[in-house]
């Protein structure tokens, strides 16, 4: 069925024809039964919720958009339920398009008289994993540096000579990609969440588990269910099928053991690793870590498991050079804003881990100022602690609900330089830089998620940016 399909979609593209029609033709034609016509709820409206109003919305079917958000803006011609009670009555429907933010436990709960209700449910994941035209898909997962890595396996396929499209919680929903024409010998790199994975239902033929520590604990039960989520990138692969875990990391070893492929290790031999100052996979010097872009020694992590996976498709060690000696990093990692005063100002903001502020500050050997606190995601915060008392840091800005329980930490340890940064970015970054000497790095690495003041972990970054910029 699915070497038919491919067949069938390169047709429909060439005459024309819109996507989302391919998989119901290709099942009239094999005579295999479909819903002419289905009743259609879609649970949640932001970015991946009008993706997938955009693709099931053809004549025929009738769809209802449900968000808790009472003011939700939706298309004039949709019927919509808004509210507190979005989800309840759901087994009316035929399909069930959860939204990323959505946990399915939460589908559930709203409808107990309905207990199968979760065989309605698919996402816009699992719709573009049965429809895309090409098997070289690449699923990369774990708590921090997916959108690096997901982009350096791009950059390194791209520069090795393949077409590549790049997506998925980095920024452009599966289902956009199909409209950039994805051919059956194209390669699609996927970052993918928790929230992306917990209800997945395919597993791609290469696939990486990069570090794995306690995140999203507000949203998962516990960190077994954490766990379970990202196995599901794994859980369906094959003998042939490849998972790279990074070796260092229990909880990425247990997330890969799902896997019915094989399980190759980073960091360490025979997956890509550093050496003598060199990362060298397969004996092969690709080159030295002085040479790498990407600050900070977490990022020879990123580079190693992107290595590792690419190693799997072509041994281009000129492209696969070029990349590390080229790529600077993504917007809101380590994103290199202002020096004023003589102090350096970076900009961490992606950092919503206790376990990514760490990465951060040992990245700079300079005394650091840095901004640490915002909203609640259940971690712990003594490893911080520990890497605040030993890591050259001058000083703590604290902020949100969460910075007086950081704060409270710090102290009783013995660190007591804790200024209050106020409610306003540009009254942090003035507290900042009343505590920076020249040399210092002035860093925006919170180890917390930025809701209570800001809209998202960019708004916070962007807000910095700003805020530095307009200094004199």
């Amino acid at each position: 069925m699915k070497g038919l399909s491919f067949h069938i979609i390169t047709f429909l593209y060439l005459e024309n024809k819109p996507f989302f029609n391919c998989e119901r033709f290709i099942l009239s034609q094999c005579g295999v039964g479909y819903a002419e016509y289905m009743k259609i709820a879609i649970l949640g409206y932001e970015s991946q919720g009008q993706t997938a109003y955009q693709y099931w919305n053809r004549d025929g079917n009738t769809f209802v958009i449900c968000d808790m958000d009472e003011n939700k803006a939706t298309p004039p011609d949709a019927e919509v339920r808004l509210g507190k009670d979005y989800l309840k009555g759901l087994d009316e429907f035929d399909l069930l398009i959860r939204t990323p933010a959505l946990h399915p436990r939460d589908i559930t709960t709203a409808n107990p008289e309905a207990p199968n209700i979760l065989d309605k449910v698919t996402t816009v994941t699992n719709e573009f994993f049965r429809v895309c035209p090409t098997e070289n898909i690449i699923g990369v997962t774990g708590t921090k540096g997916k959108g690096t890595t997901s982009t350096l396996i791009a950059k390194m396929l791209e520069a090795s000579g393949r077409k590549v499209h790049l997506g998925g919680n980095i920024g452009i929903p599966p289902l956009e990609l199909l409209k950039n024409g994805v051919q059956p010998d194209d390669w699609v790199v996927l970052e993918l969440a928790n929230f992306q994975l917990v209800d997945l239902k395919y597993s791609p033929p290469l696939a990486v588990c990069l570090m794995v520590v306690p995140e999203h604990l507000n949203w998962h039960e516990d960190m077994d269910e954490y766990i379970s989520a990202k196995q599901q990138l794994f859980r369906r692969q094959e003998a042939n099928d490849k998972a790279i875990y990074f070796a260092s990391s229990d909880n990425s070893q247990k997330i890969v053991s799902a896997s019915g492929g094989v399980k190759i290790p980073y960091y360490k031999a025979p997956g890509a690793e550093i050496v003598n100052n060199e990362l060298v996979v397969d004996s092969q010097a690709i080159c030295p870590v002085s040479e790498i872009q990407l600050l900070g020694k977490h990022n020879w992590q990123n580079a190693c498991a992107a290595v590792t996976l690419v190693w799997q498709i072509t041994q281009n060690v000129e492209a696969i050079r070029s990349i590390l000696n080229s790529f600077t990093g993504l917007e809101h990692r380590l994103e290199f804003v202002r020096e004023i005063d003589g102090a350096k100002y970076y900009d961490d903001s992606f950092g919503t881990t206790p376990e990514t502020s760490i990465v951060a500050i040992e990245a700079f050997k300079q005394p650091k100022v840095i901004i640490l606190g915002g909203s609640d995601k259940g971690s712990s915060y003594n490893e911080l602690a520990k890497a605040v008392m030993s890591s050259n840091v001058r000083s703590v800005i604290s902020i949100g609900y969460m910075g007086p329980k950081i704060a409270k930490i710090l102290k009783s340890r013995g660190f007591t330089n804790i200024v209050d940064g106020g409610t306003s970015m540009m009254q942090i970054v003035k507290a900042a830089r009343s505590q920076a000497q020249p040399g210092d790095i002035v860093l925006l690495s919170t180890g917390c998620a930025s809701f209570g003041l800001f809209e998202n972990y960019k708004d916070r970054g962007n807000q910095f940016t700003q805020a530095v910029k307009a200094l004199v």
